[in-house]
């Protein structure tokens, strides 16, 4: 009996590990799917076998690949999302290899697996397969674990001075090329991107863990800041400080900055801006100088009437020239400090890109606020045009012109008919609902948090009793459906989810989903799928259908439910969001003295 706790105990080391690895190696985004020149299927019943696949790839150099939750599949290939094109697919998990990701260096750039293809001095490079202009002492043939591929930079005999190539042009042999520091030993700007692992303040403090409320309480959970990779105890800047801090261990000193040295190479370009609101702004460029209620700004280098941080030394990227409008800090819109003593700082009045009226000093946010009947969409949601701006798992969306964190290529330009205002749910490809790129760069997109509209018949309807779960009706997507239809849309019989035969299947089993009542063969919704209850099927060519499961009729009045659907307020508290009654955010008075 000993042996086999051992055994279990040392298996469940070996899968944390290989868990831990993967995090390590590899990106991971939800509902992704690329297509690759070169690629390999395989059947594997998890991720871990798949990544193994992918580092025991021959063929081509593996730089990501898919796993396929519902259909155990396995794809590797040698392209990732900087060389092709990305699709959205809702079962799908796409994980990339880091090292081909990075546009930076590590030391000299020896594992530097970039696309940079020019020299320092903006000659293009020559193809390391290639024998002209110039003859390579080190080609593919020669070096083949060095990444020499296309006309990319690298550094096959680990040069100090870091990547280089072949030159195109026949008067220069070679050159050096100009690729940034990663930041991990150092930082960039404001080390708003790095990523390294100091983990003590400037004064010598231990960092407390981000997911620890001891010694300090905080709000800055890692679930909740997925794209701060707020890991461990390590420095960050997830708030738009000057530069990178951490909660401390000491009861006494709740936080303080650490001390991360500066990159020595130039910063990276962050490009021309724009001259109108696209987001929150944090790329206006333009020169208005005046806030929304018309008070002229205070120039960022002065310190009167109001002192301040944002000064352009503790912000040098963020192009704090004079006092124009600027969002240094990750604000809701470009600010400014005011050159009025009784008034700090205030929002600007910028146009925005998508011809959007511009905010209003009476109005700031009135209009994120929307009756809940209102807020459901008709047939697929195409013709949807509310204000929900939140997933399915309560992610925030990413606003349609934005190019970060997910480059994509649905626009306002592109589609000007599917009116993408702001980071507003919608359906602009006539997919299943209304959907968004998410601000989390692990889940590039999702359903959103909305529901159908009833039929105007179910509306004139009574009120009905509250339904029994184990009726044979689904309410919303089905995920508490307790039913025990076990047929396919198709007609096919559903394998219980116990079983490995005829379909093997390593993620939705009792063990695996204690709570989703993987009884029997009966229909279910483990995974929230937006389509409802599925099952694996008994027919081998067929790995798993949708079942038909009815709608529940709806209730008429839904008790404890607010008037108002409840928004999320980002930013300072004061200027905050517009609170209505009986709806949340709701809004508080500090007395300061009596």
């Amino acid at each position: 009996m000993k042996s086999c706790k051992h055994i279990f105990v040392l298996l469940l080391f070996l899968f944390s590990v290989q868990g831990d690895q993967l995090d390590e190696d590899y990106v991971r985004t939800d509902g992704a799917w690329i297509l690759g020149q070169q690629s390999q299927v395989y059947r594997t019943l998890n991720i871990e076998g798949c990544a193994q696949k992918c580092e025991a790839e021959t063929t081509f150099t593996c730089r990501s690949f898919i796993f396929a939750v519902k259909d155990q599949q396995c794809i590797t290939l040698g392209d990732n999302t900087k060389t092709t094109v990305v699709f959205r697919r809702a079962d799908a998990i796409l994980f990339e290899k880091r090292m081909y990701l990075l546009e930076c260096k590590r030391g000299t750039g020896q594992d530097y697996r970039g696309t940079e293809s020019k020299t320092q001095n903006g000659v293009a490079c020559q193809r390391w397969a290639a024998t002209t202009p110039h003859v390579p002492r080190y080609s593919p043939t020669t070096n083949p674990d060095s990444g020499l591929e296309k006309n990319y930079c690298r550094n096959p005999d680990n040069d100090e001075k870091g990547p280089w190539c072949y030159t195109t042009d026949p008067s220069t042999r070679f050159d050096f090329c100009n690729i940034q520091e990663c930041e991990e030993q150092c930082m960039y700007c404001s080390g708003e991107n790095y990523q390294g692992r100091v983990s003590q303040t400037e004064s010598g403090l231990e960092c407390q863990d981000w997911a620890s409320q001891e010694p300090h309480a905080h709000g800055y959970i890692p679930s909740n800041f997925p794209e701060k990779n707020l890991k461990s105890n390590f420095c960050r800047n997830p708030d738009g400080e000057p530069r990178p801090w951490c909660f401390t261990t000491s009861p006494t000193k709740r936080w303080e900055f650490c001390n991360i040295p500066r990159c020595t190479t130039p910063p990276p370009t962050s490009g021309p801006g724009r001259q109108c609101l696209a987001g929150r702004g944090e790329d206006y460029r333009g020169n208005v100088a005046v806030t929304i209620s018309g008070i002229p700004c205070q120039a960022w280098a002065v310190q009167e009437p109001h002192k301040h941080a944002r000064t352009p030394e503790n912000y040098p990227c963020k192009h704090l020239e004079k006092n124009y409008c600027r969002n240094p800090d990750g604000e809701n819109m470009p600010w400014c400090y005011t050159s009025d003593p009784q008034k700090r700082w205030e929002y600007c009045n910028i146009a925005s890109c998508d011809g959007a009226p511009e905010a209003t000093a009476a109005s700031p946010s009135v209009a994120e606020q929307t009756e809940l009947v209102d807020d459901c969409y008709q047939g697929t949601g195409t013709s949807y045009r509310g204000t929900m701006a939140l997933t399915i798992s309560g992610k925030k969306c990413q606003a349609w012109n934005a190019m970060t964190p997910h480059a994509h290529t649905k626009t306002p330009e592109a589609l000007p008919n599917a009116d993408l205002r702001k980071n507003y749910c919608r359906n602009p490809d006539n997919d299943k609902a209304p959907w968004c790129y998410t601000t989390d760069p692990s889940t590039r997109w999702e359903f959103c948090n909305l529901q159908k509209c009833p039929d105007p018949a179910q509306q004139q309807q009574q009120p009905q009793p509250t339904l029994s779960p184990n009726l044979d009706c689904r309410t919303g997507y089905g995920k508490d459906y307790r039913g025990k239809i076990a047929v396919t849309t198709t007609g096919k019989t559903c394998q219980e989810w116990r079983l490995q035969t005829p379909h093997k299947h390593d993620f939705f089993t009792p063990q695996t989903h204690p709570r989703s009542g993987l009884e029997k063969n009966y229909c279910r919704n483990p995974d929230g799928d937006i389509n409802g209850p599925w099952c694996y099927t008994t027919d081998p060519s067929k790995t798993w259908d949708y079942c038909d499961v009815p709608q529940c009729p709806a209730e008429e009045y839904e008790c404890g439910k607010a008037k108002y659907k409840p928004i999320l307020c980002f930013g300072r508290i004061v200027g905050g969001c517009v609170s209505n009654p009986h709806s949340w955010p709701w809004q508080i008075s500090l007395r300061v003295r009596y």
